[in-house]
């Protein structure tokens, strides 16, 4: 049987590396990428199960990365955690709008994303 497989999207390095570390040890495969249209061109050749979104990046921001996401039929009930810095309220209900299914505010704890992950993956 495969592992799940987990989509990071963070331009911050160091929240790559800690939420892939806190996945793949949790039994997840976990791909970091640093930007929404190295994700779009990712996201031609696989499918993850759950993706993670950062909503401040530069270029495309996460909002907008999920706006094309869900533009893509495979992708059109794909799980979407938003990860955020700010706690924006308005942040929160335009990612809603677009059907996101979970919202972390960083610094998230590793046992918040990881029963975050677990509770929509057995959805």
């Amino acid at each position: 049987m495969s592992k799940t497989k987990i989509l990071v999207v963070d331009d911050e390095l160091n929240n790559q590396r800690i939420l892939t570390y806190t996945l793949n040890k949790a039994g997840y495969e976990s791909t970091a990428i640093g930007d929404g249209d190295n994700t779009l061109n990712w996201l031609q050749a696989n499918t993850p199960d759950l993706a993670i979104l950062d909503v401040s990046m530069p270029g495309m921001d996460g909002i907008t990365l999920l706006q094309h996401i869900r533009a893509m039929p495979k992708f059109s009930s794909l799980p979407v955690v938003i990860l955020t810095g700010s706690g924006d309220d308005d942040e929160r209900v335009r990612a809603e709008s677009f059907g996101i299914q979970g919202f972390l505010t960083k610094p998230a704890s590793s046992k918040t994303v990881l029963e975050t992950v677990s509770n929509l993956l057995k959805k």
